[in-house]
């Protein structure tokens, strides 16, 4: 298939007739994709703002792709933006770590990056503004670019939203950086899509969206405006109608398709007590469908699970049995089966009961180290005599110690919900300082929040409205 002929295919594809941005997006991406590309280890940065058609334009590139007899793979940083870049594709879609890292054994974490076996494959990867550069002690970045041009002839695109939230410790995106990229000595292209579609016009959400958009190019930052008239499908809400509408939501589209997003995990634990309690009627700590949250990476529960991956930090699940509970090393532990939507697994694991309520992403420092200490020095499990590399070993297939940090998933950060979408998204716009209105970070913690709706977008307490 000629690029002509690839072109023709993929605006045929298309769902829409592409506006002039689009075409000249799709025009560049054609030849980017175009066999026997030179020019070293190619790399083409998609930036796309909320409504722009990026995700609709990237499906119908993989269905062309695939048409043309040209391999690809899709990618995303976490399971549950691997589920939402999957079911917008048609195409199975993995985390990144999945895809690039030998397979954790003995709940040894993923360290070692495959030597990749594709070649003349594309590779893309959706949410590409949550992965983190070396700058904040990660290496993902460079492990993917590594992974991927260990093959011949491979492509890397990398999509992504450069108005949301950057990693943690990072002031921008560094994937979605063509300088960044570059000092990996790579030849970058990029093109950034801002025009709306005409499909989104008529939403609120998306409404919203672009106008926070637009205002953080303002200098200096107004006070964010937020719309409501002439749209049904966002909403200002009261405190005192939030039981009400978020319990209408729950029977409308299920518990798991309904989030509140907040930004501090106190106030995360405040509103995820208050859904237990007032709303779903649970008084025990821990309950059968309870949904959870994955606080932090864990490789040890699916290790002996073929295909199982790896419990990552924002998975969601769901409490299908609950065989017990037990005091051990001055905490709380509870043996469960969880169910986890985004990939369908579903596996015994052992729970650390602490999170639950902490008002800390997860463990804290003092915490893990107080649990290391207990497990390391257990008399049960080690004698005076055991060599410290045994007892690491041994620590390393340690329940206890590898126990599952979990939090309620009612209510969730930002940061929690970045690379995830919900039917129904309630955005909570209490205790926030005045003078954080109008900074560069609230403004990217708004629009980030905001584009987690897909149906429904309410706006918990807002602090101004306007037509």
């Amino acid at each position: 298939m000629t690029a002509e002929e690839f072109a023709e295919r993929w605006l045929t594809n298309l769902p829409y007739v592409a506006n002039d941005q689009q075409v000249q997006v799709m025009a560049a991406l054609t030849r980017f994709c175009a066999r026997g590309n030179s020019g070293g280890d190619p790399v083409f940065v998609l930036c796309g703002y909320a409504g722009t058609g990026k995700t609709t334009l990237c499906a119908s590139l993989v269905r062309t792709l695939r048409e043309a007899g040209r391999a690809s793979v899709l990618m995303a940083p976490t399971g549950r933006a691997a589920k939402v870049f999957s079911a917008y594709c048609g195409y199975p879609a993995h985390t990144i770590h999945r895809t690039i890292y030998r397979p954790p054994s003995d709940g040894y974490p993923f360290t070692e990056v495959l030597v990749n076996p594709r070649s003349d494959t594309v590779f893309i990867v959706d949410e590409a503004s949550m992965i983190g550069g070396e700058t904040d002690g990660a290496f993902l970045l460079s492990d993917l670019i590594q992974f991927v041009f260990s093959g011949s002839n491979n492509k890397l695109i990398l999509m992504g939203d450069t108005a949301q939230l950057p990693p943690v410790g990072c002031s921008e995106s560094p994937a979605l950086d063509p300088g960044v990229l570059r000092s990996y000595g790579l030849n970058v292209s990029r093109a950034m899509l801002t025009d709306t579609v005409r499909q989104a016009k008529s939403s609120g959400i998306l409404y919203n969206a672009t106008r926070l958009r637009r205002a953080m190019r303002q200098s200096p930052l107004p006070v964010p405006q937020l719309c409501f008239d002439g749209f049904s499908d966002v909403v200002p809400v009261s405190g005192e109608e939030l039981e009400e509408v978020l319990s209408d939501a729950y029977c409308s589209d299920g518990i798991d398709d309904t989030v509140i997003i907040t930004r501090a995990n106190w106030r995360a634990t405040q509103f995820n007590l208050a859904v237990r309690q007032r709303l779903l009627g649970r008084e025990e700590e821990l309950c059968r469908d309870d949904m959870l949250l994955v606080a932090k990476n864990n490789y040890f529960w699916t290790a002996r699970i073929k295909d199982g991956g790896f419990i990552a930090n924002g998975d969601t699940a769901r409490v299908v049995r609950i065989y017990g509970t037990e005091e051990r090393y001055g905490f709380r532990f509870a043996d469960v089966r969880l169910f986890f939507p985004h990939s369908g697994l579903e596996t015994d694991c052992k729970i650390i009961m602490e999170c639950l309520l902490s008002d800390s992403p997860a463990l804290s420092h003092e915490q893990q180290q107080r649990l290391f200490q207990s497990v390391y020095t257990d008399p049960a499990l080690f004698t005076e005599y055991t060599p410290h590399g045994a007892r690491l070993r041994a620590m390393k297939t340690n329940p206890h110690y590898q126990a599952l940090q979990v939090k309620y998933a009612y209510a969730v950060t930002c940061h929690k919900a970045q690379g995830g979408q919900w039917t129904n998204v309630f955005v909570d716009l209490g205790s926030i300082a005045p003078e954080a209105l109008s900074g560069i970070d609230f403004y990217r913690w708004l629009y980030t929040a905001t584009t987690r709706a897909t149906t429904r977008l309410f706006y918990l307490n807002p602090f101004t409205a306007d037509s």
